[in-house]
């Protein structure tokens, strides 16, 4: 398998076909969690796509080696945090054992990151999150009203909170009918009725069209 994942460098093998050769036989999925090692970023990024495509179709088959991506938020490389926030938002539907709800803080401490995308991934994952832990809600409510006190930074500017507001108000659409008291966030959403930023403010017309 070491092999086959060279091709990735050469683009002999594709991200696609490395995939497949994974869905057809999961006995593969340890040399892909190593494969998140290489020094070669073609495999280390190769691989790691296909883990979160993996996480989408087969959560429980990734589950047990949760440890792994949680570890993976703390990487030297901010595409394989980016990666691993997807997939561990997408195991939280089978997270059984709670490991989600251990290192909850850890992962919406990103929301203070000074990279916009980096924010951006921890708002956009969250509504994921919400509708598979409910019980959680009221904690990821509260990050997400968060998101209009984050810090500006050479790599997050005023725009840059535009979109990830806008973000958040799209995670909340996908849990805001499960929040008994919804008058915080719709005081929240209508701040930006009058944004400059088109889609936000096509975004909190929506919700308050629908909710109030």
């Amino acid at each position: 398998m070491e092999n086959e994942l060279g091709k990735l460098v050469d683009k002999s093998l594709t991200k696609e076909e490395l995939l497949q050769k994974v869905t057809q036989n999961f006995d593969l999925l340890p040399k892909i969690l190593d494969g998140v090692s290489s020094q070669k970023a073609a495999i280390r990024y190769g691989c790691a796509k296909v883990l979160m495509d993996l996480s989408e179709e087969y959560p429980e088959k990734l589950y047990p080696h949760i440890d792994f991506f949680i570890n993976l938020l703390d990487s030297k490389y901010r595409i394989l945090t980016w990666n691993a926030m997807a997939i561990i938002a997408n195991l939280t539907c089978v997270d059984t054992e709670k490991k989600f709800d251990a290192i909850f803080n850890h992962y919406f401490n990103f929301i203070n990151d000074e990279y916009m995308v980096t924010v951006a991934n921890v708002v956009r994952h969250s509504g994921k999150i919400a509708v598979a832990k409910p019980y959680l809600i009221p904690k990821i409510t509260t990050e997400l009203l968060n998101v209009e006190n984050i810090s500006l930074s050479p790599h997050l500017t005023e725009e840059c909170k535009r979109v990830i507001t806008e973000k958040a108000l799209k995670s909340f659409t996908m849990f805001l009918n499960k929040i008994e008291h919804k008058e915080e966030v719709l005081s929240f959403v209508k701040k930006y009725l009058n944004s400059s930023r088109k889609s936000l403010r096509t975004q909190a017309e929506k919700i308050v069209k629908r909710w109030g």
